[in-house]
């Protein structure tokens, strides 16, 4: 998990360091596009007999909202500081948690109500709005993390009939089909440099997705989740040195409130099912 902080860190940071010269359409095409490549090597693995036609329904609008969230993603890393995209990005287990409740049938309580409590107390910290400007990155990095939560929920209920394999393979296909007229419409020639960057964020991406899997198949969630804490001051050293940004402590506090109810919702409920 240590290394999935580290590789998540590095692929925010190259994206920031594109800045705003090419689209947040074509940089997300393209960052999928290499992402198929790396996948295509697998291709035998995948099992696609496996999928029924309800399950292909299924894939086909988790990779349609997933777009969404990409391009959202996207669009804020350039406009507002790492740390507040870190920090905001912890929502998304809120919203897992919540929309677990009605989509997946799993029952509401206490926890998750106050988790989700908790969780708005740390965004208007890390937002703070009426004490600070609040600007379009801000407003697009909330709508990823809804967006980034509902396309989690719906790969949780494929996982239980195909490969994981098949999942991340059927997202990246779809995602890159859903991009490519948004990129070509407003494509500008990327350079060599952003096509490598790009490229890099794919493989950064990648890995961290590899890592995260293999931390949650090794330890369980009260080992892994607290460690996220690091992702933070990940964000935070790479913003100062590289980008030049300041260390807001309130956006610090606002995005440790976030992942400590998160936390502590996950060993509860881990708990009760042990």
């Amino acid at each position: 998990m240590v290394m999935t902080g580290l590789l998540f860190c590095a692929m925010t940071a190259s994206v920031k360091s594109l800045g705003t010269s090419l689209p947040a359409s074509q940089s997300g095409f393209i960052r999928y596009i290499f992402g198929l490549f790396l996948l295509v090597p697998f291709c035998r693995q995948l099992g696609l007999s496996e999928i029924r036609k309800g399950l292909l329904r299924l894939m086909i609008l988790r990779g349609s909202l997933h777009a969404i969230a990409v391009v959202a993603w996207f669009y804020s890393m350039v406009r507002i500081p790492m740390t507040e995209v870190t920090a905001l990005y912890y929502l998304v287990p809120v919203f897992v948690f919540i929309g677990a409740s009605f989509y997946l049938r799993e029952r509401i309580n206490v926890g998750r109500i106050i988790c989700l409590v908790v969780a708005l107390i740390g965004t208007f910290l890390i937002i703070r709005p009426g004490l600070r400007e609040v600007g379009l990155g801000h407003l697009t990095m909330l709508l990823a993390t809804v967006v980034f939560g509902m396309s989690f929920l719906l790969a949780k209920k494929a996982t239980d009939e195909v490969k994981p394999l098949l999942i991340v393979f059927m997202l990246t296909l779809i995602v890159s089909l859903w991009l490519a007229p948004l990129a070509f419409l407003q494509w500008e020639t990327p350079s060599f440099r952003e096509l490598s960057v790009l490229m890099l964020v794919a493989f950064f991406a990648t890995c961290a997705h590899l890592t995260m899997s293999m931390a949650f198949k090794a330890a369980p969630v009260t080992v892994t989740q607290p460690i996220v804490f690091l992702d933070l001051v990940w964000a935070a050293i790479v913003g100062l040195v590289f980008f030049s940004e300041a260390i807001d402590i309130w956006v610090i506090i606002g995005g440790l409130i976030i992942v400590a109810a998160v936390s502590l919702v996950s060993w509860v409920e881990l708990m009760k099912k042990n």
